[in-house]
């Protein structure tokens, strides 16, 4: 699975890990987040996101 990275704070979304404070369970792809998720350190959507080669 491929991480993504915010391009405005560097945070990196690892699929791996999910986001369980924001209800995103590990193992949950980049691409299944739904659409209202944002970025748990600057709050931009997943739009600001690119992917990690």
């Amino acid at each position: 699975m491929k991480k993504f990275k915010c391009t405005i704070c560097g945070h990196v979304y690892d699929p791996a890990e999910g986001d369980p404070d924001s209800g995103i369970a590990p193992g949950t792809n980049f691409d299944n987040i739904p659409g209202d998720w944002v970025c748990p350190i600057c709050g931009v959507g997943k739009e600001d996101y690119i992917p990690m080669d």
